[in-house]
């Protein structure tokens, strides 16, 4: 998109304490600077919010991720906005690269809470306009909100990668559950290669157990693909699976880092060979591996942004 085409005179970028190094990438790619915004805690360890000059009749955008402390940047989106809210800006749109507590999107057992739909009330109760996500474990959270939720996909991100790699035809795009397949045939498809399907169960939470793999991995450079790294248990069994049946290199590719516990040590000890992900969650230096390549959402977030303000279709960047 050519962003001088675009009056960005109205809009008004933020960021909370989550992940100001991308809100500042993406503040210089749509060309503005990031709005002069305090987000610090009382001595009681409330949060405290001050924005700097009049937004009145602004059209606001916050970049915040819910990443870890998960509870602690979900109070600083909603009081931000409320404080937006309060200052009488035109717009609302909550910019949350990675949404926590998606996982939690249905009861699978009883007395259980819908904790994805909780946070979307409170989303929506707190003032917002819009919401621009990235990767959602499940896309039907988006009718959990009664506001337009742009979901924005990683694929393409990684699909410049690979595409970037020569693999002599033998990659393999695989998913690591039955759940992902949509989103393995979705980068397969722009990488114009087959899947595989990696059957597995959860004895416990945060445990998998593989079962079988459905399709042709031997001699093959198997590419796993998945929407979160929390503690990498599936993405390691995964990885020993597909090398205990013949596949000649293993990489894998997740768009949210969470990266739990000891997940960085198991990934270095497994067989994976190369971790890409994006920058939606911040990677401080203790989570940090030779493994890992880290690609930027920025420009793909602040494409969405431009359209968004230019009153444009934001589909057409989907396709």
């Amino acid at each position: 998109m050519e962003n001088k085409n675009i009056n960005t005179s109205n809009l008004c970028l933020m960021t909370g304490n989550a992940n100001p190094a991308l809100a500042k990438k993406i503040a210089d790619y749509i060309g503005v600077d990031l709005f002069d915004t305090f987000v610090g805690r009382f001595n009681n360890g409330e949060t405290q919010v001050m924005i700097g000059d009049s937004i009145r009749g602004r059209d606001i955008f916050i970049v915040q991720s819910t990443s870890q402390p998960v509870n602690d940047n979900l109070m600083d989106l909603l009081i931000m906005t409320d404080a937006c809210k309060r200052a009488s800006a035109h717009s609302i749109t909550a910019v949350v690269p990675y949404y926590a507590y998606a996982r939690q999107d249905r009861k699978t057992r009883g007395r259980e809470p819908i904790s994805a739909k909780l946070v979307a009330n409170l989303m929506v109760a707190a003032g917002m306009s819009r919401v621009l996500t990235v990767d959602l474990h499940a896309g039907q959270i988006q009718g959990f909100f009664d506001i337009p939720v742009d979901h924005l996909a990683a694929a393409p991100v990684f699909a410049d990668y690979f595409n970037g790699h020569d693999f002599g035809g033998e990659l393999v795009v695989v998913s690591p559950d039955l759940g992902g397949v949509t989103r393995a045939r979705i980068l397969a498809d722009f990488l114009k290669a087959p899947i595989a399907i990696i059957e597995k169960r959860r004895p416990r939470p945060g445990e998998a157990e593989v079962m079988s793999i459905i399709g042709d991995v031997k001699d093959k450079v198997a590419l796993m693909i998945d929407d979160i790294v929390d503690t990498a248990g599936s993405l390691c069994e995964g990885a020993k699976a597909l090398r205990h049946i013949g596949a000649r290199s293993i990489l894998a590719a997740c768009s949210h880092a969470v990266l739990s516990k000891n997940a960085v040590e198991k990934i270095n000890n497994s067989d994976i060979e190369q971790l890409v992900i994006t920058d939606t969650i911040a990677l401080p230096p203790e989570k940090q591996s030779p493994k890992f390549v880290v690609l930027s959402m920025a420009e793909s977030i602040g494409d969405v942004i431009l359209r968004i303000q230019a009153r444009r279709s934001v589909s057409q960047l989907f396709r």
